[in-house]
């Protein structure tokens, strides 16, 4: 048996200032569209230096959606350079410019040339949250443990 499966595809508002296309999936299984820099020049990282990069885009989410700004791992594992704030969240009402935090963890400088790729953007369905107040919560086999402890025997 072959199962097909389609992407769901969900129309975003773009408005591109940039001398960049506008951002596109690499492939077809890609979860993200790769963000350029929309620079005038090169841009210099020094190493634990970060710096606001401008994109040029703005977008309109539909609401019940945001846009995650993530890594990109081939910058992170071959430069050292990643994103603060990460993954980065991009409300269904923000009209502003898109811009990454890009920092360098490396310790070497490193440049970002206009129209590198710095980051990837995932479209994700949000679900708005109801709170219910109680007063105790059920228990559960892990209950209170945290941090690593589901590894241990």
């Amino acid at each position: 048996m072959k199962l097909i499966f389609e992407r769901m595809a969900i129309e975003v508002k773009i408005v591109n200032t940039s001398n960049n296309p506008v951002p596109e999936y690499a492939s077809d299984g890609a979860s993200g569209v790769d963000l350029r820099a929309n620079l005038n020049s090169p841009l210099e990282l020094v190493p634990m230096e970060r710096k606001l990069v401008p994109t040029g885009l703005f977008i309109e989410l539909p609401q019940g959606y945001e846009a995650q700004v993530r890594p990109r791992s081939g910058l992170a594992i071959k430069y050292g350079i990643t994103c603060l704030n990460s993954p980065g969240t991009i409300d269904s009402d923000y009209r502003g410019e898109i811009k990454i935090v890009l920092i360098n963890l490396s310790g070497e400088k490193q440049i970002i040339n206009p129209g590198d790729r710095i980051a990837q953007l995932v479209l994700q369905k949000v679900e708005k949250i109801i709170w219910e107040q109680v007063s105790f919560l059920q228990e559960t086999v892990r209950n209170n443990r945290g941090f690593g402890s589901t590894g241990k025997n």
